[in-house]
């Protein structure tokens, strides 16, 4: 309900409430009498009365100003209606299993991969064709980049969407998809796609037919005649791209408009103060549900509200389209799952997860401690972020990751780097200039993401083993580096693996694969240096991945045994997380418990071994002989406990 709302104004919105409920339920119901299944409307309209006063709410507070609101809610749940009527039997009995199962996704057995569809397997079709591979490393979640429709040249990599319902010639066809997403699920892999609805490319029908001078359409958008109120926004707003796309506002001659496109001048911001559009990508979303997606990554979710005098990131009003959006999800595809990204403060992130809104979440607060212990090769600022940032409800879960698609940007929080005892500001540049190599001694090879050579901030671009220094160790030929890199690249997906939620890998990682630099030699990406990290799958590598004397092989096969050691211990399942301080700052800590079981993590972020004494390891409740379920040894709290270079290790324990 909207916080903002007087008692006699919720106590009238309770009666308009059950009022419209009243008067929707028989056109509903008259609705269904066009289905060929006589029992389509039970479920719904059972699922309808359990949401409809949290949606009801939801949508009054969003549009209930609009003089004909009603009108709006009956079409909005018209198209839910449609959706469900549409959606094959298969999904519908998924949807049964997930509403018995509603936390299926906390479950060990989920270990995640992403890929480009054409850089990884040229197509949708040869994707399907790779489905051993991924069953070999155990994956229970694939997440493909946007395989939609886009304009040729310039599309952000595949988020500036022209169509929602065609997928890109060269990948295949929308029945491929639902074929691919229909043999994922009977090999118990959910698929994942990227759900991009803060904006539409400038080629999309609604984009075009806005150009063609469409009110309607144009109404589908944010534009406005003049500079005057762009330039009052742009009083608070902050440039997301500066380099290339300074402010957030782009002239359209052929319209003699200016467009709100927060990202790139070919990607129009939707305007969602429009019931319409609302609508409009409900249906949009729904036909995912309806091709067997099972989580949608919402992307940009920070940004889809505008309100003048503020960053126009955060507010209320994007929650309440998430959660309404949520809401009619429940009623007419409950098996689909929602995923946040959004890389804002640490204190934003937290407040887009939950099961009325999103129920997972990507946590780049994670990735980024994870790459500041490795240049430190200290922990307090990764004890300091999570025990302030990563506990949440049992009932969502974080999507951990080394890295993604995307760059690596320094996300911290300014109050957790200064309780670390680092300047904001000069440590940010610190980590910049070692993981792009700058830095004396540094061992990374990674490129600078638009980097503002003024203020000396940037993000950083690179695969995870170049990053490790597994790139500079393979050209200096040197066994002893490439051992440290290995060891690198181990512990912190060790990490990923154990501390609560789903380890996801980019695919590539999982062989070493190491920066692809010819994205140089290429007009539409040289300027973007992500596409150091984005290189074409090297099938010839993985090819290596069984033979323990290759590179290749030797991260392959120590990343398969972190997978099996996730997925044999029903101790990462759904377990609690409690972050402990270790007498040592360059060890990590945490214990994963259950009822009946319970272990302790830990890593060692240096390359210099490191001690714990007997009476530390006592403090920690180890009284007896323990196993370490990574390398097989046994430790008993009596003894000092030493960690190799970058060691992860994990020690069982049972309840006493």
């Amino acid at each position: 309900m909207d916080p903002r709302l007087s008692p006699r104004a919720i106590e009238t919105n309770t009666k308009r409430e059950e009022q419209a409920l009243h008067r929707l339920l028989p056109r509903l119901e008259k609705l269904f009498a066009t289905s060929e299944d006589p029992t389509a409307a039970d479920a719904f309209i059972r699922r309808l009365k359990r949401e409809f006063s949290f949606l009801f709410q939801r949508l009054l507070a969003l549009y209930g100003e609009s003089y004909d609101f009603f009108f709006h809610l009956e079409a909005i749940l018209t198209s839910a209606a449609q959706s469900w009527m549409q959606r094959p039997g298969e999904l519908k009995a998924l949807d049964a299993q997930r509403e018995v199962d509603p936390y299926w996704f906390t479950s060990n057995r989920m270990v995640g991969a992403m890929c480009y569809t054409d850089l990884f397997s040229d197509n949708l079709q040869g994707l399907r064709e790779k489905l051993p591979y991924l069953k070999e490393l155990g994956i229970t979640y694939l997440h493909i980049m946007p395989p939609f429709k886009v304009p040729a040249g310039d599309n952000d990599g595949g988020y500036a969407v022209s169509s929602y319902r065609e997928i890109r010639a060269e990948l295949g066809t929308i029945d491929d998809l639902s074929q691919l997403a229909t043999e994922l699920r009977r090999h118990g892999i959910c698929l994942v796609i990227d759900f991009v609805f803060n904006h539409t490319s400038d080629e999309h029908a609604w984009a075009l037919a806005a150009l063609q001078g469409e009110e309607e359409f144009q109404g589908y958008y944010l534009m406005f005649d003049d500079r005057d109120i762009p330039d009052q926004f742009e009083q608070s707003l902050p440039e997301i791209f500066p380099d290339e796309h300074p402010g957030s506002f782009t002239y359209v001659s052929r319209i003699s408009k200016w467009v709100w496109t927060t990202f790139h001048n070919y990607q129009w911001d939707l305007n969602y103060k429009n019931p319409v559009v609302f609508n409009r990508m409900l249906e949009e979303m729904l036909f995912l549900a309806n091709c067997g997606v099972e989580v949608l990554r919402l992307d940009a979710v920070a940004f889809l509200w505008k309100r003048l005098g503020t960053d126009c990131q955060n507010l209320p009003e994007a929650h309440w389209i998430i959660q309404a959006f949520n809401s009619l999800v429940r009623i007419a595809a409950p098996a689909l799952l929602f995923k946040s990204e959004a890389i804002v403060h640490p204190d934003e992130v937290k407040k887009y997860i939950s099961p009325r809104e999103c129920q997972l979440s990507y946590n780049p607060q994670l990735m980024t401690v994870l790459w500041n212990s490795l240049a430190t090769r200290k922990v307090k600022l990764f004890h300091t972020s999570m025990e302030r940032q990563f506990h949440i409800g049992k009932d969502c879960d974080w999507v951990n990751y080394i890295r993604c698609h995307d760059d690596i940007g320094w996300a911290f929080s300014n109050d957790d780097v200064i309780a670390a005892e680092f300047d904001p500001v000069a440590h940010r540049r610190f980590l910049t200039s070692f993981f792009t190599g700058q830095y004396e001694g540094s061992y990374a090879r990674g490129m600078p993401f638009q980097e503002d050579r003024l203020t000396g901030d940037a993000r950083v671009s690179g695969t995870c083993a170049s990053l490790c220094g597994l790139e500079q160790a393979v050209e200096q030929n040197d066994p002893k580096l490439i051992h440290l890199a290995i060891d690198r690249i181990m512990m912190i997906h060790g990490v990923i693996m154990t501390i609560g939620g789903i380890p996801l890998i980019y695919l590539g990682d999982e062989i070493g694969m190491l920066n692809d630099y010819s994205f140089k030699n290429f007009d539409d990406k040289m300027s973007d240096t992500r596409w150091l990290h984005r290189g074409r799958f090297d099938w010839d590598r993985a090819a290596l991945r069984n033979d323990s004397s290759t590179v290749p092989g030797r991260v392959h096969q120590g990343l398969l045994r972190l997978i099996q050691l996730r997925q044999q211990n029903v101790v990462f399942s759904n377990a609690e997380t409690k972050f402990v301080k270790i007498d040592n700052l360059s060890v990590l800590g945490y214990f994963r418990t259950t009822p009946t079981h319970s272990v302790l993590c830990l890593a060692n972020v240096s390359e210099r071994p490191q001690t714990l004494e007997g009476r530390q390891l006592r403090k920690l409740g180890l009284r007896k002989s323990m196993v370490d379920l990574v390398s097989g040894d046994f430790i008993t709290a009596t003894e000092s406990l030493q960690l190799n270079q970058y060691q992860f290790a994990v020690l069982a324990r049972h309840h006493s």
